[in-house]
């Protein structure tokens, strides 16, 4: 009797292994972003929407070796996509064209009366790449 207590308690922790990288591929099929005419839908744990008139830049951020998109708001508010998202694990070889794709509709959505909002030390009044390319990912 112990003896099969033991094993199935093997077995269990085995299975429970065996059924977390398929649990994370369902659930990461829900983050990401949804691109609208007036907004930028999040999708990370929480729902969040964000107005293209509010964002102030969209750049690529190296965290930890991976490369994400971050949309930076207003109000100094950065949100970290959770996909698109390439890194040593998880090459997504799109990626940059996602990027591109996510930084073009902010330019070609955010409104005839956007401007530039400054605020001090704003991490995104930083210059542009040596290029002069605002959407280069970081080398």
């Amino acid at each position: 009797m112990i003896g099969k207590l033991a094993g199935s308690g093997i077995a269990e922790s085995l299975g429970t292994w065996a059924a977390l990288p398929l649990a994370l591929l369902i659930v990461g099929q829900y983050f990401g972003v949804t691109l609208t005419e007036s907004t930028a839908i999040v999708h990370n744990l929480r729902r969040r929407t964000i107005q293209w008139s509010n964002v102030q830049a969209v750049r690529v951020e190296r965290i930890q070796g991976a490369q994400t998109v971050v949309i930076y708001e207003a109000g100094g508010r950065r949100t970290r996509l959770r996909a698109p998202i390439t890194g040593f694990l998880s090459w997504d070889r799109g990626f940059e064209e996602k990027f591109r794709t996510i930084g073009g509709w902010w330019l070609d959505h955010r409104g005839p009366d956007w401007a530039p909002v400054l605020l001090p030390g704003a991490q995104w009044s930083s210059p542009p790449a040596p290029d002069g390319n605002p959407f280069a990912s970081p080398t």
